[in-house]
């Protein structure tokens, strides 16, 4: 069961990580002419990681109260779990349904009109993914996980 733990911990929270870090500015570099592909790339991506945060963070959430029962609620690395869960569910289901929603009302001759709503709320969901991103090291750094 460590391994299947350190697995879940790896590929949610380094591909967090990769995603946000590397893989999403360098679309944006790459596709600079293009910068619709690479959001709608980089959009898929983090739709991805999300899905597998959900699976991966209720996982953790189950193995940290099977080991450790009712005391587990108690540890640090439970609420940074259920913190992590808590971001992606906002950001997967609040927040991005309102920035593609907004992303459909949008053309080009309207962006600069109406582009606020979408930069906002572009910008509070990566708020919510770094706070989630900090969340996820903080759980990758405590010793008693």
């Amino acid at each position: 069961m460590n391994g299947l733990r350190a697995f879940a911990k790896t590929f949610w929270i380094g591909g967090m990580w990769v995603i946000g870090i590397v893989v999403a500015p360098v679309l944006f570099d790459v596709f600079a002419n293009d910068r619709a592909t690479a959001g709608m790339v980089a959009g898929r991506l983090f739709q991805v990681i999300a899905w597998i945060g959900m699976v991966a963070g209720l996982f953790l959430l189950i193995d940290l109260i099977a080991r450790e029962g009712v005391r587990g609620v108690k540890q640090g690395a439970f609420w940074l779990i259920l913190g992590m869960l808590a971001c992606t569910m906002i950001n997967h289901f609040g927040v991005t349904p309102i920035i593609a929603n907004l992303k459909l009302h949008m053309n080009q001759a309207a962006e600069g009109l109406f582009g606020g709503g979408f930069a906002t709320w572009h910008a509070i969901s990566s708020l919510i993914y770094l706070v989630q991103s900090l969340l996820g090291l903080a759980y990758i750094v405590k010793a008693d996980n």
